[in-house]
């Protein structure tokens, strides 16, 4: 486990002076653990994020700090299995948390805000070939993309679900006395298929609960995210 960077977490990052620039939505994976004792502070940062809505960011609790004396109620072996398959496609055999994911692309410490902010400022500089529009009717959620200039790949159409908000009492591990807010855990994490740019991309999906939902278009790795949009 990596020991915390100290970091503040105020406003100087400046993400709303960076949004005129910004083509869609950036998508920040936040890889923590309630087990963790490094995560409170980069769980706190992550709380600033989830405030910035020209970003998207997305708490995955993974489940291997589980064994050291505290269970994390919202982590699931599907978040770890994305974060390893991350690390592979970046060739490291090195996970860890807290860890940050910006776009599918830049892998940085979740203690590090200059670091954050930096990988923001440079995903926002990529111009999205596919335009992205979600809409909810009722139980449905209807989807619909294309691209005028083709993807070069599929990509991975995927639904995701979270929670906005919910405060955990720590009474066991290495954070055990804590109590600790946490922002936009994902819930459930869905592929529904895939999408080659042509013809436009036209589908429905089961939306039911009241949870948020973002579609996440994704190139295969996991790698770039080419476009992002979410719907309450």
């Amino acid at each position: 486990m990596r020991q915390a960077i100290s970091a503040a977490c105020g406003l100087w990052i400046g993400f709303a002076a960076m949004a005129a620039a910004q083509q869609g939505p950036v998508v920040v994976e936040l890889y923590t653990s309630q087990g963790c004792s490094s995560c409170p502070p980069a769980d706190e940062f992550f709380a600033t994020l989830a405030d910035d809505p020209s970003l998207i960011p997305l708490a995955l609790h993974v489940d291997y700090w589980d064994y050291i004396g505290w269970e994390d109620r919202f982590a699931s072996p599907s978040y770890t299995a994305r974060q390893k398959a991350y690390a592979r496609a970046a060739g490291s055999r090195t996970i860890y948390t807290p860890q940050m994911i910006v776009d599918g692309g830049a892998r940085v410490e979740g203690n590090d805000p200059e670091a954050v902010a930096a990988a923001i400022t440079a995903a926002r500089q990529s111009l999205e070939p596919v335009q992205l529009q979600v809409q909810r009717e009722g139980d449905t959620l209807r989807i619909r993309a294309e691209s005028a200039e083709g993807i070069g790949m599929p990509l991975r159409v995927q639904l995701v679900r979270y929670r906005k908000e919910a405060t955990v009492e720590i009474t066991h591990g290495e954070n055990a006395g804590r109590s600790v807010t946490y922002r936009n855990i994902v819930t459930s994490w869905e592929k529904l298929g895939e999408w080659a740019g042509h013809p436009p991309l036209d589908i429905d999906a089961a939306m039911a609960g009241q949870e948020p939902a973002v579609v996440i278009l994704q190139r295969e790795g996991p790698a770039e995210i080419v476009a992002a949009a979410r719907v309450d």
